[in-house]
């Protein structure tokens, strides 16, 4: 039987269920538990208009709040309900369908952070 570079193990009677990552049991697995302790943001919160790559719709995103993933999510979920609009979270940026750049600095500013406008 040949083994591929790319199979892992992912179950051992011995120690349980395995980490796909770094082939530790899930109990001493510590790759996961440090990419969600560090959060992604800078700490200089921005808010901005584009809408380049989009076929000319106007996306808000919201970058470097210092956040994990899971706070980040919930963040955003606020921020979309607050608009009254859709958009989604990806790679610890917020966006919001829709020019909603006021809506957005408004609901930052009474969470306690201190978004900058960015962009024109």
């Amino acid at each position: 039987m040949k083994h591929n570079s790319s199979s892992s193990l992912v179950y051992s009677t011995e120690t349980g269920r395995m980490c796909p990552d770094c082939r530790k049991a899930l109990a001493q697995c510590a790759c996961k538990a440090n990419a969600n302790a560090a959060p992604i943001g800078d700490g200089r919160v921005r808010v901005a208009r584009q809408t380049k790559g989009r076929g000319g719709k106007c996306v808000t995103v919201v970058k470097g709040l210092p956040l994990d993933a899971m706070a980040l999510a919930l963040l955003g979920k606020q921020l979309r309900s607050a608009c009254g609009s859709g958009g989604t979270v990806k790679d610890g940026v917020i966006e919001v369908q829709g020019d909603h750049v006021a809506t957005l600095m408004a609901a930052l500013v009474k969470l306690g952070h201190q978004p900058k406008q960015a962009g024109g």
